[in-house]
């Protein structure tokens, strides 16, 4: 018998399963995820399933881990100050693929250098202007180095990195490593993002790591990379961009598990973030493009999701354009008003009661705010950083702490940094009014709702008349935008070829009288011609109206507040390495190799060569990864062209994979 131990640490929630032999859950158990310090919540889950399930520490042979954690930081635009060193590319590039707007203000240099697409070098490296540069910046978490033609060769990128790492001791995350394809400013763009990550995801694996050794686990620890395949702890350590969409690609590998549903939509409702993604013929579809998470297309292999600012936990926004006005949720996710209450009663109900009693609503009505417990928060400006030192880890009204709109705009900048958090009203205090979950102070959800339906529409009358009528607006909110974003991702999905976008063809008339079954003297009838897997905690309470609404099968089945813990660990290791043979000349084939560019005069031994090489490292890497029982497939595709009759080598690439079991431990 076979015990593994599934963890996954969510936005509000951290689940935890025990699996025999792949076969059966045997316990389960979830816990609030205390981001303050996540072994807190790790180790409370843990707990709960070996009591459950009466397992001994010892007796887990594999644990795994699934996060959504920096999925949710980057659609939140959360994450730690990084440093961006851009080598050789053009004016303007900086600002190409989101780059600018991912940096936010965080200082970055330009340097001359680089490499031409043969792996020639272009300018000399300036090794001074770069530790002039180093010596000025304070305040870093961690740097990015992106050089262009890194992948042609990567010199200069790791020269950066060495000088780097010999000045500040910090993680340097370097694009050549993170992708083997061109396009130089999307490489720079995940590495910003893989260093902005690098800091958030090292705790929570350390974290995970001390708790199961202080429960008396010391098997082998996993993570979920965002393809659904497994790593090693320090894999993911090394390269966290790579747990983009780890959550969702456990989630879906959980989904086939549960259900052997072979076409289906997946939608995964969490606290900050609503993730679909499509299973055909039973798998997961990969991103060609490489994985996008709210604004940024990244170069990380993930599963096609879709991800959208969208949760139980999702902010509530008063829509005041028109008469009747409403409500919109997300993008940004803040503490529910309802949990928030059960850690500060006394303060949260206070300030509620008082704000009831004002005769007009305040801008900041059922809104609160605290500082949240850091590592690092150097670097920020004057006025951020004096409305940090106002703020305390115990939560206060906003209307306290929030004077200004230069201080709302500098609170929006902390939160951005993970540096403070806000409490407000969400579906999830909706949801416990309307009883659909009851884990949290319903008094608090009631009186926020009173709270936020005392706005008033464009025709001067009240948003809500009571709770009640407020609940369900917000509830149905969440309904429909889930669903068009469902529609979205189906439209995406299809193999016609649409002259309109998805979201405009999930948001047509046509489409949305459809659905309601439009009978008059033209019939219409639209809805999802496949089933919709719904997934998470709240999914029993969202989804059954979303499948209404649809006109489709709705499944929810009997683990779906868990599938992510179950995907972390049915999954296997799988690891790729690839590489690229030119010919820059007549006659010669060029190798792009770590250690600099190879010439051969034949194009076979090129080839064989590169494969050797390839081979090796993904051998290599996934025994370091903890797999056992190999099996290696090579996939080449030589492109060539004809030209006067003659056929010319253009370029090759080779992708070895490897994929195995995750290595357990035996008594």
């Amino acid at each position: 018998m076979t015990l593994v131990l599934g963890i996954d640490t969510g936005g509000t929630y951290t689940d935890a399963i025990i699996l025999r032999d792949e076969i059966d859950v045997i316990a389960s158990a979830k816990s609030l995820t205390t981001r303050h310090d996540l072994a807190i919540g790790i180790g409370a889950a843990v707990q709960e399933v070996l009591f459950q399930s009466g397992i001994a520490p010892l007796e887990i042979a594999m644990a795994s881990l699934s996060t959504t954690l920096a999925t949710n930081a980057l659609v939140e635009g959360q994450g730690e100050r990084v440093a961006l060193v851009y080598i050789g590319f053009r004016a303007g590039d900086l600002d190409r693929h989101g780059l600018g707007d991912a940096l936010r203000g965080d200082p970055f240099l330009e340097m001359d250098g680089g490499h031409s697409y043969a792996g020639s070098e272009v300018a000399p490296f300036d090794d001074a202007r770069l530790n002039d540069w180093l010596a000025g910046l304070d305040g870093v978490s961690a740097y990015a180095v992106a050089s262009q033609f890194a992948t042609r060769n990567p010199a200069h990128e790791k020269r950066a990195a060495d000088l780097i790492r010999s000045w500040t001791s910090r993680p340097v995350s370097v694009s050549y490593q993170l992708s083997a394809k061109l396009n130089g400013p999307k490489r720079a763009l995940t590495a910003v993002l893989n260093a902005r990550l690098i800091g958030m995801i090292d705790r929570l694996i350390g974290r995970a790591r001390d708790t199961l050794r202080n429960l008396g686990i010391d098997a082998p620890l996993m993570v979920v990379r965002g393809d659904g395949a497994l790593i090693s702890e320090d894999k993911a350590r090394e390269k966290p961009i790579e747990t983009i969409l780890s959550g969702p690609a456990a989630s879906i590998v959980g989904a086939y598990w549960m259900t052997g549903a072979k076409n289906a939509l997946i939608s995964d409702i969490g606290g900050t973030t609503t993730d679909i993604a499509l299973l055909r013929d039973g798998r997961p579809m990969i991103d060609p493009q490489g994985a996008q998470v709210g604004p940024y297309r990244t170069m990380v292999e993930a599963v096609a999701t879709r991800t959208t600012g969208l949760g139980g936990d999702s902010e509530v926004h008063f829509v005041s354009e028109g008469l009747a006005g409403g409500v919109t949720l997300g993008p940004k996710r803040v503490l529910p008003v309802s949990l928030a209450a059960m850690e500060n009663s006394a303060v949260i109900h206070a300030t509620l009661d008082a704000q009831l009693k004002n005769a007009l609503p305040g801008e900041y009505d059922g809104r609160f705010v605290r500082k949240m417990p850091v590592h690092d928060a150097g670097g920020l400006a004057e006025r951020d950083a004096a409305l940090f030192a106002k703020l305390s880890l115990d939560i206060q009204p906003m209307n306290t702490v929030i004077k200004s709109r230069l201080e709302a705009q500098a609170l929006i900048r902390l939160v951005g940094r993970g540096l403070a958090q806000i409490s407000a009203l969400t579906p999830s205090d909706a949801s416990h009014f309307l009883g659909y979950i009851n884990v949290w102070d319903c008094d608090a959800a009631t009186k926020a709702l009173q709270l936020f339906g005392r706005r008033r529409n464009g025709a001067g009358t009240l948003l809500g008349q009571d709770a009640k009528n407020m609940a369900q607006m917000i509830v149905n909110q969440l309904t429909d935008q889930t669903s068009t974003a469902l529609l979205e991702a189906a439209f995406f999905e299809e193999d016609t070829d649409f002259s309109n976008t998805p979201q405009t063809l999930a948001n047509h008339p046509l489409m949305q009288q459809g659905l309601t079954g439009h009978k008059g003297l033209v019939r219409i009838e639209t809805g999802l011609n496949v089933p919709v897997v719904g997934l998470g905690a709240s999914a029993s309470s969202y989804y059954p109206a979303v499948g209404e609404r649809l006109n489709c099968q709705m499944i929810l089945p009997e683990h779906a507040g868990v599938a992510n813990a179950i995907g972390a660990v049915v999954g296997r290791i799988s690891i790729r390495a690839s590489g690229i043979v030119t010919s820059p000349c007549d006659g010669v084939f060029r190798l792009h190799l770590e250690d600099g560019p190879e010439d051969f005069s034949q194009e076979t031994a090129a080839l064989l060569r590169l494969e050797y090489v390839l081979r090796e490292k993904a051998i290599s890497d996934a025994k370091n990864s903890g797999a056992e029982d190999l099996q290696v497939t090579v996939h080449n595709d030589i492109r060539k062209a004809n030209i006067e009759a003659s056929e010319m080598f253009l370029e090759a690439t080779i992708t070895v994979t490897v994929i195995g079991r995750p290595r357990i431990t035996t008594l």
